[in-house]
């Protein structure tokens, strides 16, 4: 998982859009979805057409009241949200997807993620809550990490340039974003996708 950048200017915001609890989200979630270059918050896979995705309201206990707003809404597959629900009182406090040190303290590690301090409860917790050391996830994220590098060997390219031509060509095809970062020491750059 990497830091969820809320933007400034979001449609969600200059529409002045609400989360309708029971209603139609359908311009939200394809707002979010957009957003978040169709990837899940948490888990960081490609949401295909046949994913159900949730609306994730962060703090659950928000939900419904005036406080509950763009800032706490991730698009996430229904597996994750589901599973969260009713832990979230079990794991406070918590770190924040949007803070501003996320990579700092929580580390990616071939594969997997770490807290950076077994002292940092906010991090642990985080971890705990999303199921970020999942180890299925993991596997598939290592032998993902694994295809790409075999595939960039195949294609005679520099690591930059072959995720640019594939963000270009096929940015369904990219996930995992930061694994692909830190493992490649490349940027993946979601503004190429606009430019086709």
């Amino acid at each position: 998982m990497r830091r969820i950048n809320k933007l400034d200017d979001s449609e969600v915001l200059r529409n002045k859009l609400a989360y309708k609890i029971g209603g139609n989200n359908s311009v939200l979630t394809k707002i979010l979805a957009d957003e978040q270059h169709k990837i899940c918050a948490y888990t960081e896979t490609y949401f295909g057409r046949s994913d159900k995705k949730d609306i994730e309201h962060f703090n659950p206990t928000l939900k419904g009241k005036s406080d509950d707003n763009y800032e706490n809404w991730f698009l996430v597959k229904a597996q994750w949200n589901s599973e969260k629900s009713d832990k979230w009182s079990k794991y406070q406090p918590i770190l924040y997807p949007t803070d501003p040190t996320f990579e700092q303290r929580i580390l990616y590690i071939e594969g997997e993620y770490y807290p950076k301090s077994q002292d940092d409860i906010e991090a642990v917790n985080l971890i705990r809550l999303l199921k970020l050391d999942d180890i299925a996830l993991a596997d598939v994220r290592k032998r993902y990490i694994k295809r790409i590098r075999s595939t960039i060997e195949w294609s005679g390219k520099a690591n930059q340039e072959f995720i640019n031509d594939l963000l270009i060509t096929d940015p369904d095809g990219l996930y995992f974003i930061r694994a692909i970062e830190e493992e490649l020491g490349v940027k993946v750059n979601f503004d190429l996708v606009k430019t086709k």
